[in-house]
């Protein structure tokens, strides 16, 4: 799918500042800047639900400890 993205000059002096750093493109640049957040976003989910997880089931020896 094509599209057009309107950036502010900070932004496109930027972008083509990692795209000349990683040796690739500024489409790709942007392509793996938005990947990057996705998994980003992701793992930091997981963590939190396997935090939440782990603080109720181990609740009560976290109580022992803290006393």
């Amino acid at each position: 799918m094509a599209m057009t993205l309107r950036l502010t000059d900070a932004d496109e002096k930027i972008l083509a500042e990692l795209a000349e750093k990683d040796g690739v493109s500024r489409q790709e640049a942007t392509v793996r800047a938005i990947r990057d957040v996705a998994a980003r976003r992701g793992h930091q989910q997981l963590v939190s639900e396997l935090s939440t997880k782990g603080r109720a089931r181990y609740a009560d020896l976290l109580d022992r400890l803290g006393q």
